[in-house]
């Protein structure tokens, strides 16, 4: 009886097994289906794609310049899904919409749009909902005749209970089909043609909407860069991404790509600069003056040197002066738009009460408000300002020749720079001429490193570190004499 009962125990399991098997299977590919449409909430940005996303709570104009394959289209969809759902991250320090929004998404042609905006957007069309939006909250889609698989509009449930839009656009449909509508926000995948960028902002006025380019400067100084770079407003914003920003390739992989490029490609495909040619001031490779650490001696002099800025920013290094071998190591760098000196001041404190700060010919200029000299409200601050202006030994002071001084230790190698300082090296790719005069959009950094260079002769020594070098008081021995 025993044995009988057993066996058909075993029996029945076995007559179970399949179908437990295919409800595990079941459960496994929901699960996955579920992972595979819910992309955003695991949407964790590099630290520069971050630096794009909180760009647009200040400013209505956004570019975002990076290299081939390193985020910038991921970073343009995740943020058009956060705009459209209304489900923005913990994190999330950028533009906030609180309501359904009205928006296009668009790319140079009908096919770059269907296969790259698009898919980023909803997946491929036999994955629908594996894209940035989560699947769960497209409500429908509908489809462009123009070109197969392309879809003309996304309709997208937003947190506050209504519906988003997103119509899907391209660049070779011309500037008449780009009129009309209302947006709340625009994002161009690619560089757009200027007309169609200057068309597709106007549909913005109207809402204060915000619009975003995400490309890789292919094109070089074109009309649509030099906006950004060369022409100054508080609406604009730029952020360049390089291969060494992202985080998804090793050293050996970063070189491996690096070298597969056309030489005259490089820079912009792997770095998100666009070619200057000759217009560029500083053309010297990043890697003769960058250092992922620096470790300076004790008794290396220091200085600091400071731009002053209202609406373009405030702006400060720091470089330690390696006299045996007059190599200069920057190795810390602030820049800030529109505080006092009171708040600069504060964040360079901390840098060392002791340390001597180079200042420009502007630091003269009274405040309108005191009537004080501007070095003189930074010295009341308690920073150690120099008592004279930025000048060369000699009492000059011309742009040109601290530029060339500049570029000379770059390419003698007596110009080092740490490799975390991203917004120094964001200028320093930058930093161009336009029928060469020198475009004084984005240098502030630079004009503090100029300033630094200029006054290297002052710079000093940590007082801290002049008493470790002091040799300790020895008992007096009336036999050693």
């Amino acid at each position: 009886m025993k044995n009988s009962t057993g066996a058909s125990a075993k029996s029945s399991a076995n007559a179970r097994a399949p179908a437990l098997k295919s409800e595990l299977l079941r459960l496994l590919a929901e699960k996955k289906r579920r992972f595979d449409t819910d992309w955003l909430p695991r949407y964790r940005p590099y630290p520069r794609q971050a630096d794009f996303h909180q760009a647009g709570a200040g400013h209505r104009e956004r570019l975002f310049m990076a290299g081939n394959q390193l985020g910038k289209t991921y970073s343009g969809g995740a943020e058009a899904a956060m705009h459209a759902t209304g489900k923005y991250p913990p994190w999330w320090q950028g533009r906030r919409f609180d309501k359904p929004t009205i928006a296009w998404a668009a790319g140079v042609t009908g096919l770059a749009t269907r296969d790259t905006v698009q898919r980023m957007l909803v997946g491929r069309a036999e994955a629908v909902g594996t894209g940035t939006i989560p699947g769960a909250d497209i409500v429908g889609l509908v489809s462009a005749r123009s070109t197969p698989g392309l879809i003309d509009s996304i309709r997208v449930r937003h947190v506050s209970g209504g519906t988003s839009t997103i119509g899907l656009k391209s660049y070779e449909q011309g500037r008449e089909k780009w009129q009309g509508e209302t947006l709340d926000w625009l994002w161009f995948d690619e560089e757009p043609p200027e007309d169609i960028y200057t068309e597709g902002l106007t549909r913005t006025n109207a809402t204060g909407g915000i619009a975003w380019m995400t490309f890789t400067p292919l094109l070089g100084m074109s009309e649509v860069v030099r906006r950004f770079l060369s022409e100054a407003s508080r609406d604009r914003s730029v952020t360049t991404m390089t291969i060494d920003d992202a985080g998804h390739y090793s050293p050996e992989m970063r070189a491996r790509i690096v070298a597969a490029y056309p030489v005259h490609e490089r820079e912009a495909r792997a770095k998100g600069i666009p070619i200057l040619g000759s217009g560029r001031i500083f053309p010297v490779e990043e890697a003769m003056i960058a250092v992922d650490q620096i470790r300076p001696e004790p008794f290396w002099p220091a200085l600091g040197a400071m731009d002053f800025g209202w609406d373009h920013p405030f702006a400060a290094v720091m470089g330690y002066h390696d006299r045996d071998a007059d190599v200069v190591y920057l190795t810390r760098a602030f820049r800030a738009r529109e505080q006092t000196p009171l708040l600069h001041a504060g964040a360079l404190r901390a840098w060392g009460d002791w340390l001597p700060w180079a200042w420009p010919h502007d630091g003269l200029q009274h405040d309108k408000g005191s009537g004080e000299q501007l070095a003189e409200q930074y010295r009341r601050q308690g920073l150690a300002m120099l008592p004279e202006h930025a000048r060369f030994e000699d009492g000059s002071n011309g742009v040109e020749a601290g530029l060339m001084l500049l570029l000379d230790r770059m390419r003698t190698g007596r110009l080092k720079v740490s490799r975390h300082l991203h917004e120094w090296w964001e200028e320093f790719r930058l930093y161009h001429r336009k029928d060469g005069k020198v475009v004084k959009e984005r240098d502030d950094l630079m004009s503090a490193t100029r300033y630094l260079i200029m006054m290297l002769r002052f710079a000093t020594m940590n007082p801290a570190a002049l008493d470790l070098m002091r040799p300790e008081p020895q008992p007096y021995d009336p036999l050693s004499y």
